[in-house]
């Protein structure tokens, strides 16, 4: 069958075209989506062109068309031979698939969605694990103070990740005004602009001389020079932010290795597939994690959705992105309005 899909043919460029949807094979299932959240860093990167890609070289000329839009919820219409606990009518998140209207993915790339969780709260589920798998991998204990580089999407997912992991003072950190509001508003203890000059100090003085753990999520080099600076020694940054660009230097003797800190890699990819340990969990364990989180009013995405719009409209949608400074944090694409 033809359904719809969002591709970037070229750089700048969105279209909604006409591709093919296959039948469910063996252990596979096919969605209608309802809706898909779009993931402000990744899809701008590929929108206007840059590196696609942690194996890939930043030099490297970018290639078209690219899909995108992994994160999403939906309504089951079929499944194929062999899937016994997922049925026609299941609602369900599918994770990395496509923004498109109907899909068919492997089994192993849906989950129920509770009762209590809408579908738009659903729809940016797999998104908020990749700020949770950073903070698993920080090994944060209760009480521990913890900074936030960088309030887009991830950055607002780890300042409420934060809290409900017990992390105190949660210390979010932004230029852009409202979104330190927001990050107050859904479980910052504090906001602070990093482009004032006593930055730093201020980081210090509010967690006993410098922070436990940090979640950087910039992508830029001086977001993260800038963390170090605000660390305790023994410290932990956890890399969330995908700094495509290594245009730029660290005194790794001086902010690291004398300080003792941490610096992981917390892209989302780098996490186990198939089975959950301390630290490393699956797509699919923290999935479920934070849809409990949602059902149990830990988390709060509601007041994250800013726009809902038509995926006819995505060419102005992602011009918007490629441009604004101030993107809104949470937009879904409505499925049902094509």
């Amino acid at each position: 069958m033809q359904t719809k899909a969002i591709v970037f043919t070229k750089p700048y460029v969105a279209e909604l075209l006409d591709v093919e949807c296959l039948p469910p094979k063996e252990n596979e299932v096919s969605v209608r989506l309802e809706y898909s959240a779009i993931s402000s860093g990744t899809e701008k990167a590929n929108f206007i062109g840059l590196r696609n890609g942690t194996n890939v070289s930043e030099d490297e000329e970018a290639v078209f068309p690219r899909t995108v839009g992994y994160s999403a919820s939906g309504i089951v219409t079929a499944v194929g031979e062999g899937v016994t606990d997922i049925t026609e009518g299941d609602r369900v998140v599918v994770y990395w698939g496509k923004h498109r209207k109907n899909i068919t993915v492997k089994r192993s790339k849906v989950i129920k969605i509770p009762e209590g969780v809408s579908m738009e709260e659903a729809s940016m589920t797999l998104i908020s694990t990749f700020p949770l798998a950073a903070i698993r991998k920080t090994h944060l204990e209760i009480g521990e103070s913890a900074l936030v580089m960088g309030l887009g999407i991830l950055g607002i997912f780890a300042v409420q990740e934060l809290r409900a992991a017990g992390a105190y003072p949660v210390i979010a950190v932004d230029p852009v005004k409202e979104r330190r509001e927001l990050a107050l508003k859904l479980g910052a203890d504090y906001a602070l602009d990093p482009t004032e000059a006593d930055f730093c100090q201020k980081v210090k003085d509010l967690s006993n001389g410098g922070v436990n753990v940090c979640i950087e999520v910039t992508g830029l080099g001086i977001g993260l020079i800038q963390a170090l600076d605000c660390m305790q020694k023994m410290g932990r940054v956890a890399l969330l932010g995908c700094t495509r660009s290594s245009k730029f230097e660290i005194d790794y003797y001086g902010k690291v290795h004398g300080m003792g800190v941490s610096l992981i890699g917390a892209h989302t990819m780098a996490r186990p597939k198939f089975e959950s340990s301390e630290g490393l969990w699956t797509d699919a364990d923290d999935l479920k994690a934070v849809m409990n989180l949602i059902k149990g009013g830990r988390l709060n995405f509601k007041d994250m959705i800013f726009e809902i719009h038509s995926p006819e409209e995505c060419q102005e949608i992602y011009t918007r992105l490629a441009n604004e400074k101030t993107f809104p944090i949470g937009v879904l694409f409505d499925w049902s309005k094509i």
